[in-house]
């Protein structure tokens, strides 16, 4: 059963391990965040609370943080955002950090942001930072299975590692989808540019990566047998490291094919460039003979040979453009021009 409250940036719900149904208690009282505290700590037999904030004011959360029992260093991870990825233990409470991840429309663009989850005896607190929110998700996720109650706070985690996993692979296909535009227009026939575009979308898959990476082996332990947790939790932590592991090879994938595409855009470019100068070179060669014959009889000298001769302009004449056509031809059949 749920019960809902909510007080300004913050939103607490009461779980029951035991029975069905949702019970909706009225845990504002007119009071605020205290009201919202003080029903923490009337939790009954078999009842576990998710408490969740976002971007929360410091002095907000250490008030919290006295209820829950949390250490000082679980705060300052809480409050500061863009934490790597990383699990930590403070007695008998878990803490995760994990990084959202929100793919914009138009993009190759990817905002980041940053959850943090922690999970004690009778308790789930998570804190936003950032545009994307998995905690609506989730929370509909354990709605939807109610099941997944009985393994305490537990489910809270497993339901936001599985929303942030499951992000992760939307992103995923996004980022290959505009991979695959991208390659297509880098080797397209004509001569664009796409150097930096390569770059914007590469800079995107190491911030991609920058989150997945990390968290591969928290997954993967939460897979394995862990005192105090249920054994029944075990296939559903194994199940988000499986996604979560599939992930990070399409994530590695992505990063080599864009050094792909980026190795053979500068090659593309470097034979653009080589094309360039044999033409030049070609056209150089072509004009260097009437250049010579014009320049030597430009310099206007009293006894040049064949002045007074009535075939001498035509010679010149000739003997500038029969080397230059046949230049011309051998350049054009070796494909220089």
């Amino acid at each position: 059963m749920t019960a809902a409250v909510q007080a300004g940036d913050m939103r607490c719900v009461v779980y029951n391990e035991r029975t069905g149904g949702p019970e909706h208690v009225d845990c504002w009282q007119g009071g605020g965040h205290a009201a919202a505290l003080g029903r923490l700590k009337e939790l009954a037999e078999g009842e576990f609370a998710w408490v969740h904030l976002d971007g929360p004011d410091p002095r907000e959360l250490e008030e919290l943080a006295g209820y829950l029992g949390l250490h000082p260093l679980a705060v300052e991870d809480a409050v500061q955002a863009y934490q790597r990825p990383k699990r930590e233990r403070y007695g008998d409470v878990l803490a995760v950090a994990l990084k959202t991840l929100w793919y914009l429309p138009g993009g190759p663009e990817v905002e980041t942001g940053d959850v943090m989850v922690f999970t004690g005896p009778r308790f789930a607190l998570t804190v936003r930072h950032g545009p994307a929110d998995p905690t609506a998700e989730a929370a509909r996720r354990l709605e939807d299975d109610p099941r997944m109650l009985r393994f305490g706070p537990h489910a809270v985690l497993h339901a936001v590692l599985d929303t942030v996993v499951d992000s992760y692979s939307e992103v995923a296909v996004r980022i290959r989808a505009d991979l695959t535009r991208l390659e297509c227009r880098v080797f397209a026939p004509g001569r664009e540019d796409f150097t930096e575009a390569i770059y914007t979308l590469k800079r995107e898959v190491v911030e991609f990566r920058d989150a997945v990476e990390p968290l591969v082996p928290v997954v993967q332990d939460f897979a394995g047998p862990r005192e105090g947790w249920p054994e029944e939790a075990r296939p559903y932590f194994r199940d988000v490291a499986d996604h979560m592991q599939r992930t990070d090879t399409e994530v590695h994938s992505l990063d080599e094919l864009l050094n792909s595409a980026l190795d053979a855009h500068l090659a593309r470019v470097g034979a653009w460039q080589n094309d360039d100068m044999r033409r030049m070179s070609s056209w150089a060669a072509i004009l260097a003979t009437p250049t010579l014959i014009a320049g030597v009889y430009g310099m206007n000298f009293a006894h040049m040979p064949e002045l007074g001769w009535v075939y001498g302009y035509p010679l010149a004449i000739t003997l500038m453009v029969v080397p230059a056509g046949l230049l011309y031809r051998a350049f054009r059949r070796n494909n220089w021009l």
